[in-house]
Order: C-alpha cells, then structure tokens, then sequence
C-alpha cells in the first residue's frame, strides 16, 4: 500500500511535526510536489503531499481556510510548509478548518530540505509501483473479457469497481444522466455532489476533479474518447484509488464506450439505408414491419421526426444520445431536412433534452410501418408550422392549421394547382424557373437583385417572370398573385423531402 502520512510522521530522519488535522493522518501519501505559485491545490491531484515555503499562503484568515478547502477538494493528502521560510502566521479559523476537514497540516523543520521528505515517499512508491502494474494489468484483463459472450458493458463497469475498490459510473456531463442505457442512475446526494463539482470543472479544464463534502469523496474525471462522458468514482474507503491507476480505468472504458459507439454507427448507416427504402416507397409493408423490429421500434405506433439541416449538427450523435436516455431511432439525412423515427411512447420531452438549441421539430401522427411516407409528409409539414409559429415543437394533426392551410395535403394540393406547371417545365426543359422565382420573392421582387443573386442577367431574369406569369396565369405585379405564389412555394419548402418519398 501507499505510504500514509501517519508513516511519513514516523520516518526519524525527518523530523516532521504535525500541527493540525491529525484526524486524515491515515490518508495515503502516492507523491509529493513542491509548489509556491498561487492557487496551490491547481497544481495536484489526488494522493499528493504538497510541499511549500509559505510564500503563496495567504495572511487573511478567510482566505487560509478557502486554501484549505480546495486543496481536500483536489485530493491533497496533506499540506506540508517549510519552518522559518516565508508562511505567515496560521489564524485559529485555518487550523480549525484542518482539523475539521481533516487536512493534514505539517511542519517541516529548518533546514530539512523538501528533497528529503520526496526521496522517503519514492521509496515507498517503489513496492507501491509492483502492485500497481499488477493491478493495470488486471484491469486491461477487464476489457479482454468484455469481449467474449456473456461479457457486457455493465460487468465491466462493476468489474472496474471492484478492482478500484469503488462504485463507479459514467455519466454526461450535460445532464448527468448515465452514459450507457441500463446503467445506475448517480444516488440523489451524490447527484447534488457531483452536480455542483461539475459547474466548477468545465469540460476539458482538467482531467480529475475531487469534491469532498459531509466526509464523502468523489472524483470526476474525463473519459479520453468521448468529450461529454466523465467517470464518477466513490471510494469504498477514505484511501484514495491510485490516481495512475485511474487514468488506466478511465482508458479501458473510453474503449468500452468506443466498441458500443462503433456498434451504433453501423446501425445508423443501416438505419439510414432502411428509411431511404421505406420513404421511398420501396418497400411492402411486411417487409418495413420486420425491419422495424430489427432496430427495436413497434411495427404499429412510430412517429416521424423532421428537423431542419444546419451546419455543425451531428445527426449521428443525436442518434447516440437518443439511445443512450433509453430512445431507439433509425435517422437518415435528407438534405435540406433531417428525419427520425422513433417509438409513438417516447415523450416529446426526451427529444428536447438531447437536441440541444433552438432546432424546432416536426413530429408526425402515429403511424404503423405501411403508413411511413405519410408519416415523412406530416411530420414535415408540422416542421413548416414550428418553424412559422416559432414553436419548439409542433406534432401533426389534421387541424394543424398554417396561413389557412389545414394540412400537407391542402399543401401538396396547392403546390400542384400553382406550381405544377413551372415544376413539370423545369423537369422537361433544364431550366431554372423555380430557383429564378425564389430569387425574385426573396429579394423584394427586383429583377436586378434576383439577378446578382443567380449570377445572371437582368434581362434573363425578366424572361424568365414572364416564363412563370405565362405558365401559371398570375401576373407578378398584381399583390394578390405574388401572395399566392409565395404562399405554394412556402408550402413547397414545407413539403420538400429532397426525393425521399415518393408520390402518393
């Protein structure tokens, strides 16, 4: 085991006195570190004896005890400061608060050097080395046995709590909520505990974190592979787990993660490959239904999910985090809109809390497997009213009313009655009557602006309204006319699902 600093107080050579928190004498001791820049406990991690001259000790009583506090908080074993150097006067408040915490305080006779005290700790480390690479080796062992049937995610977590003579779990740092399905959620206090250890340790800050509260330790630190989860660790004793040891475990979950992660990537692109068939019309409804059941999702009772398509939003995560809170998905990209489908029973809420901002979602009418194409086109158009309403959400009915419109297929309706004709135009002859009319909308209805836009000229751009006036019977400068144009191309935007589904 690791030197204690009831051992270290025993070495005669040293001389070392102690003046106050004899109660944490019996915390272990794994290295020490000398230190005399400000904010001492910055500078450790868990298990260090801190040594110093006393020049970053604060005089004021209130500012010693705050020292104090944070070095337990960082995991310091004990505080070590050099006599007749440069520490202030210790104020009653401080040593109080040694005692109380416990931290203990030591002093370290003149002129002792610091290496003294070092050298003793190495020695000790030595045997300490030994049994630590056993128990890495041990620990790795964890991982290859996670691999054989049987094996699961779960028993490696309580195999790496026993091995570190702890409980441990990793959650997201976001929400805290446990990283894997099925995994224990955090105990209330300790939820508190790490809740409030977590707004002081922002993500990549540092890698450990300790946080000591009513006598209770508990360490955050980083998973290496994944941003988001932190590994939460409850000693099962006041000795510390060897914070190399540690690095070493949060290691071999970050590849546990990893192997779960790789498992969800494949089933998002076949999940992707399945939704592009089925929107598509492309498959029976038998054979959606047993799809359906592959990914774990009810052949009667899904919904589809659209969002809008924006730069830097990670589809694939999505569909991870929604896994992860206990959601199966099946999603596919589609462009300008993205789509998810999901199980009828699982609330609107679990939604929000895993697609983080201001994205608005459009959800569908529960729908069995032979009903998915109808599904993508409510869900689609409950996204134009989000978007419109400027609602977070909105979920399809056949009252889903928007600028009058009662449904997709009032939409689908008046998309066909007033731009069918340019539609089918642009499809037989190449041309661009469609892009050249959102252009001349979304400008204020000048040709010269339409045309800087489409990288055209101005003349161009005037044929092409008279094309659109001739085609659809609406003369552009009549209000009347432009409303109802930009109303269908409104719907049109609402309704374009990028080629996924075919007609109906």
């Amino acid at each position: 085991m690791s030197m204690t600093v009831k051992e270290l107080l025993a070495e005669p050579h040293l001389g070392l006195g102690i003046l106050a928190g004899h109660a944490g004498l019996e915390n272990s001791i794994s290295w020490s570190h000398t230190s005399d820049l400000p904010n001492l406990w910055e500078w450790i991690s868990g298990g260090v004896l801190l040594m110093t001259n006393g020049l970053s000790i604060p005089a004021e009583a209130s500012s010693q005890v705050e020292m104090a506090r944070a070095l337990v908080a960082s995991g310091a074993s004990g505080l070590a400061v050099g006599e007749k150097m440069h520490a202030p006067a210790f104020t009653d408040e401080f040593l109080q608060a040694c005692d109380s915490l416990p931290l203990p305080l030591l002093n370290v006779p003149y002129p002792l050097p610091f290496i003294a005290i070092s050298r003793s700790i190495a020695e000790a480390a030595l045997l300490e080395e030994s049994r630590r690479v056993k128990q890495t080796a041990r620990i790795y062992d964890l991982l290859r046995k996670a691999t054989t049937p049987g094996e699961t995610w779960s028993e490696l977590l309580a195999g790496m709590g026993a091995e570190i003579s702890a409980r441990v779990f990793v959650v997201d740092r976001r929400c805290l909520h446990p990283w894997q399905p099925g995994d224990r959620e955090l105990p209330e206090d300790v939820l508190r505990q790490v809740a409030q250890a977590r707004e002081k340790s922002e993500v990549g800050s540092r890698h450990f974190h300790w946080s000591r509260d009513d006598g209770r330790s508990v360490l955050l630190m980083d998973i290496p592979t994944h941003v988001h989860a932190i590994l939460v660790v409850l000693p099962d004793s006041e000795s510390a787990p060897d914070s190399v040891v540690l690095l070493h475990a949060a290691t071999v979950l970050g590849l546990g993660l990893s192997r779960s992660a790789l498992a969800m990537e494949g089933r998002y692109r076949t999940g992707g490959e399945f939704l592009l068939q089925a929107f598509g019309g492309r498959l029976g409804a038998a054979e959606a239904a047993r799809r359906l059941s592959e990914f774990s999702l009810p052949e009667e009772g899904v919904r589809v999910i659209s969002l809008a398509s924006r730069p830097g939003f990670d589809l694939p995560e999505v569909h991870r985090a929604l896994w992860r809170h206990g959601v199966n998905s099946v999603c596919v990209d589609g462009g300008a809109k993205l789509h998810l489908v999901i199980s009828a029973e699982a609330s609107a809420e679990s939604l929000l809390h895993v697609i983080d901002g201001d994205d608005s979602l459009g959800l569908s009418a529960p729908v069995g497997a032979e009903g998915l194409q109808r599904a993508l086109r409510e869900s689609a158009w409950a996204l134009g009213v989000a978007r419109a309403s400027g609602a977070r959400h909105v979920l399809y009915s056949a009252e889903t009313s928007w600028f009058g419109l009662g449904g997709y297929r009032d939409g689908d309706a008046l998309v066909h009655r007033v731009l069918g004709p340019l539609l089918d135009y642009d499809r037989t002859h190449g041309s661009e009557l469609m892009v050249t009319l959102y252009a001349y909308l979304e400008n204020q209805r000048s040709a010269q602006k339409a045309a800087a836009v489409l990288f055209t000229h101005r003349q161009t751009v005037i044929y092409r309204i008279r094309k659109i006036s001739e085609l659809t019977g609406l003369d552009l400068a009549e209000t009347a006319s432009v409303a109802q144009l930009w109303l269908a191309a409104q719907a049109r935007d609402s309704l374009d699902l990028a080629g996924l589904a075919g007609g109906e």
